[in-house]
């Protein structure tokens, strides 16, 4: 069969540059821009950070790898191993991935499209379709087609679809981002509640052994006729009450571990050993960098992920308009159709070109799902509002809680050194027998008392500050290494300059 006489698609080559030409024109629905009105370009949003105690703050940007302030190698090992191997972080990679097929997919509609067919049958053609009285044969029949369309995006509908796919694929990431440092901080808090779990559970067990001491020396006094069985008694309460507290802070140990092994996607008994034995909590001896209000909302990945879903929704109000106007495309169709026997010759020859204008009639509910997507970006953009002051008040509120703990944290400190000292007097002055067991008692449960709230102070104080770096969303900007072991590129930050609001824009959409 000679099909090339049969595919005269030249003459379709002069409408290209028309459909170039048509392609792009112009784009109905709204150009997003962020809302001069969104929260954001408030000046709330835009002056230092409420809250800050110069004494432990600075306005240094944050860093991007802010675990490393700690110094403490052992931390940095586990966090580049669950970066590695958490699953939150692979749910979200593989969530990404979809993103961008579904980017892929919006990007591929539209522009070339065709199709081929082949048909044989044996079959008996309906005479009257042909205005004939006598029934026609029986007959081998044969069809052999080839169509090739040009999509005119005229009105940008399409154009709008891979905006809002786009945006889309961009809030995705900005999600993948957000699970990035929420892993990050929980290794973190993991690992500070294990050491400062174990730090308590040492002085407990420390105050316990100087309890017993205590004990011990009031049973020698009152075998030596010094002392009696009331204070004996008295001292031996103390002893079983501290006991009490061990199993608290070795569950606590035991809690904190179980939470970092499941981070790091191991069993508890597999954690390093360095991890197991710490038993001092992790510092950060210098003041923690907070930056400004505006490049804290341009760091946090949920604000950028909300701005994002603003962009999408904008979008999809150009994608609903454009659904009201015609859909126009340039095609050409070439083919062979007859007797089986006869295709290829000239009489079984067909070819056409020329455009095709379908239009749907915007009814049904047509320009109901533009109002519908322009409602949806009002959504959007409050949505967008509440996480800018879900920002603010998350930053603000864990930078009054730090200075608050550390403050309490630091006077315990001197009441522990005090403490120690009333304890040490008191217990010499027993033994001379110039004070009573009971001072003495009481001086050693003042002493053990301060002890464990000084160190559940200091442990409260680095989760404190691990919080409020979780608050400044830091620790996005550095991806894991890519498959060629350099850096992946990292999100760029949320745009912050204001232009005319979404809602205005649509309302001048048809």
């Amino acid at each position: 069969m000679k099909l090339s006489r049969a595919l005269p698609l030249l003459p379709l080559l002069p409408l290209l540059p028309l459909a170039a030409a048509l392609d792009g024109c112009m784009n109905v629905g709204p150009n997003y821009a962020l809302p001069q009105q969104a929260l954001v370009n408030a000046p709330l949003a835009n002056t230092p950070i409420e809250g800050a105690d110069a004494a432990l703050t600075t306005r240094r940007n944050v860093p991007p790898v802010w675990w490393k302030l700690y110094d403490d190698p052992v931390l940095n090992g586990l966090v580049d191993e669950a970066l590695q191997s958490n699953t939150d972080l692979r749910v979200a990679a593989a969530n990404l991935a979809r993103s961008r097929e579904a980017l892929g997919v919006a990007q591929a509609q539209g522009g070339f499209s065709g199709k081929t067919s082949a048909l044989i049958e044996r079959a008996q053609e309906s005479a009257e379709q042909y205005l004939l009285t006598e029934k026609l044969p029986v007959a081998n029949e044969g069809d052999i087609g080839i169509s090739v369309s040009y999509e005119i995006d005229l009105f940008g509908k399409l154009r709008r679809g891979v905006e809002a796919a786009q945006a889309d694929s961009e809030s995705v990431q900005a999600a993948a981002d957000l699970a990035r440092i929420t892993v990050v901080a929980d290794v973190v808090r993991s690992y500070v509640e294990q050491c400062s779990a174990a730090d308590e559970l040492r002085i407990a067990q420390q105050s316990l052994s100087l309890q017993k001491q205590r004990v011990d020396v009031s049973r020698r006094l009152r075998d030596a006729g010094r002392g009696n069985q009331p204070d004996v008694t008295r001292g031996q309460t103390q002893v079983d009450t501290l006991s009490a507290d061990i199993p608290r802070y070795t569950a606590r140990r035991k809690i904190a571990q179980y939470r970092l092994a499941a981070l790091l996607a191991r069993a508890p008994s597999d954690l390093p050993p360095a991890v197991l034995a710490c038993d001092t909590l992790p510092q950060i001896r210098q003041p923690i960098p907070i930056g400004d209000g505006a490049a804290l909302l341009k760091r946090r990945p949920d604000v950028r992920e909300a701005e994002r879903q603003l962009a999408a929704s904008t979008a999809r109000i150009g994608v609903a308009t454009g659904a009201l106007y015609p859909t126009v495309s340039i095609g050409a169709s070439a083919g062979l159709t007859g007797i089986l026997e006869d295709l290829g010759t000239s009489p079984t020859a067909r070819w056409g070109f020329g455009p095709l204008i379908s239009w749907t009639f915007p009814a049904n509910g047509a320009r109901g799902r533009v109002g519908e997507a322009q409602a949806s970006s009002q959504v959007a953009l409050a949505k967008f509002d509440g996480v800018v002051l879900t920002a603010l008040r998350e930053t603000e509120t864990s930078l009054a809680t730090y200075a608050s703990d550390y403050a309490r944290a630091d006077a315990l400190r001197a009441a522990v050194k005090s403490a120690a000292a009333s304890a040490d007097e008191t217990h010499r002055l027993y033994l001379a027998g110039r004070e009573s067991f009971i001072s003495d008692l009481d001086a050693t449960r003042t002493l053990t008392s301060t002890k464990s709230q000084a160190a559940a102070a200091e442990g409260q104080v680095a989760i404190d500050q691990v919080n409020l770096f979780l608050a400044l969303g830091g620790g996005w900007e550095m991806d894991p290494p890519n498959a060629s072991g350099s850096p992946a590129p990292a999100a760029a930050a949320m745009p912050v300059k204001a232009a005319p609001t979404a809602a205005a824009a649509s309302a001048k959409a048809p």
